[in-house]
């Protein structure tokens, strides 16, 4: 199963011409290409990403719902960088 992730927006930058940042997914922060949601996403926006790459932007009650139906899924137990992450919910 492919999963898209909510997290922050706490870096932005353009890299050559192609919009990249940093997401933070509740204290793990990750390298994310931004150029599909560049154009709405400012700092302290919330982000799905997928595979490295930020699809859509969404509202912090979103984010926390989504986080909310993985943790009851039990389907964040498969990214170990994210298993912690669960119960402090999105940054």
């Amino acid at each position: 199963m492919c999963l898209g992730i909510p997290g922050r927006v706490v870096d932005l930058r353009d890299d050559r011409g192609l919009a990249m940042g940093v997401v933070d997914f509740g204290g793990v922060r990750r390298e994310v290409c931004l150029a599909y949601v560049a154009p709405e996403v400012q700092l302290g926006d919330y982000v799905v990403v997928h595979v490295g790459f930020a699809i859509s932007r969404v509202d912090e009650a979103e984010a926390r719902r989504t986080f909310e139906l993985l943790k009851a899924m039990s389907q964040l137990e498969e990214l170990d960088w994210l298993g912690e992450v669960a119960d402090r919910g999105p940054a």
